[in-house]
């Protein structure tokens, strides 16, 4: 009976931590690996930061933020915090102006959620627009 009981809070405490967000995940463009984003929660909101740049266009994998201004000019993308106070809203985690695109110097709504256990969906808002991108848990 101990065994099982045992058993029984080891699977939930596995299922439970497999279904966050929290993590390094693994981000893509038109299919090339482009940066590695740890997400964390502080005070029960979801933040991300670039933890490595990888497949650099121009072979530098730590670059300077040279589109940048406000807090962000002239700082390493290595360790920029880009995803902001990201709420839990259901099964989903969502925030105006919550994600930062160093590339275009803008913030954009955000919302994500897990897709399958290893990869989570980002969706980010101009307006009425949207563009979804998966990330691959690492």
């Amino acid at each position: 009976m101990k065994n099982a009981i045992l058993f029984l809070f080891l699977f939930f405490s596995l299922v439970v931590n497999s279904q966050t967000v929290e993590g390094t995940w693994k981000t893509y463009e038109d299919g090339v690996l482009k940066s590695e984003i740890k997400l964390y929660k502080k005070n029960n909101k979801i933040y991300g930061k670039v933890v490595a740049i990888n497949n650099p266009d121009d072979g530098d994998y730590d670059p300077i933020c040279n589109t940048c201004s406000g807090n962000h000019k002239n700082k390493p993308l290595k360790g920029m915090v880009i995803i902001k106070g990201l709420e839990k809203d259901g099964s989903e985690w969502y925030a105006d102006n919550g994600v930062y695109h160093p590339d275009n110097d803008e913030y954009y709504d955000v919302r994500m959620w897990l897709d399958s256990n290893n990869k989570l969906a980002v969706r980010g808002y101009l307006g009425w627009f949207f563009q979804t991108r998966y990330w691959v848990r690492k």
